[in-house]
């Protein structure tokens, strides 16, 4: 293959003594991203497996492409587009720079970091790099992704060793620093939709707002479900959410247990709510409003932020979609509660894998000392 016998013929040069040792790290990010490595591991606990964080960051990439797709789409018909493909054009346009912008603010960063520490590039931004503008408003100006990100990278994994180590969930903390440090540009009426010189952005309040504000709202159910209402880029389509999350249970990278216990925590303490009068909306409208099913799909199952024991999975999933509702309902002037909820399930994750693995420990020794 010429791409294999090209990268093979220079690959001296960016290895340890030649002339671009420096860039091995660099080097090797790209020679692992086109192929596939191959180095084993040679000594200490492993898996045979033919997987690798590359292969299955990329299947996440690949069940984000539905959402991300209709989300192209919904921003065109949010500006009153109504023909799909000039809509999706009109959208594709719109969100293509914030693409490239978190991409290369992202990937710039862990080179450097990579670089600086001589360690192997990760390809966990693969996935962050998408989920960053996909959880942002449309109108958001390009300087506040760029920020947000550098924010994520360094802050919220560089810091505290890289891909694997950090604590919360790396696209979730750049919409937080963006929601905190710039919140008119990132909440309101007017944000959620595309702008342009030459037509008027329609306005109003989100789905979850309206429900919020007055107990109902102006879309059907079925529109809520498909997604043809205003919102974040990725979180509108329910529909286009829940195939991805087949190919992520499917391929079996993401927990169905976390996923499960998420929208069974949010549908208890939504009808709990409604049954004691303190919401005016079915409980059922929280799982299709808002970013629901996008966190507890995408976000909520991260592999490194989320709880690892089995059991744990069930507690930290059924308490992000409990906690999601509870900021939706007591919290009036927050409607949309699932960043905060998991974001604070995140720090908790490693409490309650403690919690459950001495469980599990004090059990087996009084078994033990029973059967003595």
């Amino acid at each position: 293959m010429g791409l294999r016998k090209f990268v093979d013929k220079i690959k001296p040069t960016f290895s340890e003594g030649g002339k671009l040792g420096f860039l091995h790290s660099t080097f090797e990010g790209f020679e692992t991203f086109l192929f596939v490595p191959n180095t084993t591991t040679q000594r200490g606990a492993h898996i045979r497996d033919c997987n690798d964080i590359k292969r299955v960051m990329i299947v996440v990439v690949l069940a984000l492409v539905p959402a991300l797709l209709f989300g192209m789409y919904n921003i065109g018909y949010q500006k009153g587009i109504q023909e799909i493909l000039p809509a999706f054009w009109f959208g594709f346009l719109k969100m293509l720079p914030m693409i490239i912008v978190s991409y290369v603010t992202g990937l710039a960063i862990e080179f450097a970091f990579a670089q600086k520490r001589k360690h192997e590039i990760n390809e966990g931004f693969l996935v962050s790099g998408l989920l960053i503008p996909m959880v942002m408003p449309i109108s958001v100006p390009l300087w506040i992704v760029a920020l947000s990100t550098a924010f994520a990278v360094i802050i919220g994994k560089e810091v505290f060793g890289g891909t694997g180590m950090n604590v919360f969930n790396p696209a979730l903390l750049a919409r937080a620093f963006a929601f905190f440090a710039y919140t008119p540009k990132m909440s309101g009426e007017t944000v959620w939709y595309a702008t342009d010189a030459n037509t008027d952005a329609i306005t109003g309040a989100t789905a979850l707002e309206q429900l919020a504000t007055n107990g109902e709202m102006q879309w059907s159910v079925m529109e809520a479900f498909i997604g043809r209402i205003p919102g974040s880029v990725g979180e509108t389509s329910t529909a286009a959410i829940l195939i991805g999350a087949a190919i992520l249970l499917f391929t079996g990278v993401a927990s169905w247990r976390i996923m499960l216990s998420v929208f069974v925590g949010g549908l208890a303490f939504g009808y709990l709510f409604d049954a004691v009068g303190m919401t005016e909306f079915p409980a059922y409208m929280h799982l299709l409003v808002g970013g629901f099913a996008f966190g507890a799909v995408f976000m909520a199952t991260d592999p490194v932020t989320s709880a690892q024991t089995n059991c744990g999975k069930w507690i930290y999933g059924f308490m992000v979609g409990a906690l999601a509702v509870i900021i939706r309902v007591i919290n009036p002037a927050y409607p949309e509660g699932m960043m905060l909820s998991i974001l604070f399930m995140n720090a908790l994750a490693p409490l309650i894998d403690y919690f459950v693995v001495e469980r599990n420990i004090a059990r087996r020794k009084k078994l033990i000392k029973n059967v003595k």
